[in-house]
């Protein structure tokens, strides 16, 4: 029996990662965190301190390597072999990902690689595009999505814990910003898929989101 592959899909900072990788966990699925592979291009792009240049950035995204490995319940991702999960998470990558992303010749790139990784299925991968344009006959769709206010609170925390110093507002509007970036882009912009189930987490518990979608793929 194939088992399914389960896109989920939303806007930044919906918690669309963390709710993926633990239901992964919960189905004993492989995790593929495919907005991480975006960062790795765009981080890769910015340490050749070049400037933008979509044949550069694609021929980037064309020749990288990305892998994820578990280590103590913890996705590491890796460029070239080396180890890069905390820097993909900078500020100068989340400010810089969606013009990247939007790249045409990288999107190409990406979700080739995405297409043969979930190809076996048994699989749950997050992004921006996955049940719209890399896995469109997914079992199972779901839209993560969280109000503006809500995911920079969660960002702000996030980052404050990482002993960064940020601002609410700040992140709110950069937030806003990218959400109006992925949503207009010309490729793959970020939408519901029509036979997407919609979670709206703003006043749901990490726990209960999971369950949710557990539920909905019909595993108790």
């Amino acid at each position: 029996m194939i088992r399914p592959v389960i896109a989920i899909d939303g806007p930044a900072g919906a918690g669309k990662s963390t709710i993926a990788k633990m239901v992964a966990e919960k189905l004993n699925y492989i995790y593929i965190d495919t907005g991480a592979m975006y960062r790795a291009v765009t981080l890769k792009f910015l340490a050749a301190n070049k400037p933008f240049d979509e044949k550069l950035v694609t021929k980037i995204a064309q020749e990288i390597d990305i892998t994820f490995r578990a280590e103590k319940g913890y996705n590491r991702v890796y460029i070239d072999s080396n180890e890069v999960t905390e820097e993909i998470r900078s500020t100068i990558v989340t400010n810089n990902v969606s013009k990247i992303s939007a790249v045409g010749g990288v999107r190409d790139a990406m979700v080739s690689a995405q297409r043969k990784m979930g190809a076996s299925g048994g699989v749950v991968m997050d992004g921006r595009d996955i049940g719209t344009v890399v896995f469109p006959k997914a079992e199972v769709k779901i839209f993560l999505t969280a109000s503006v206010e809500e995911r920079a609170k969660r960002r702000y925390l996030e980052l404050k814990n990482k002993g960064q110093n940020v601002k609410l507002e700040i992140l709110a509007q950069e937030i806003a910003l990218r959400d109006k970036l992925d949503s207009e882009r010309k490729l793959s912009p970020l939408r519901c898929a029509e036979n997407a189930h919609y979670l709206d987490t703003s006043d749901l518990d990490i726990p209960t989101v999971v369950d949710n979608i557990l539920r909905l793929c019909k595993v108790s």
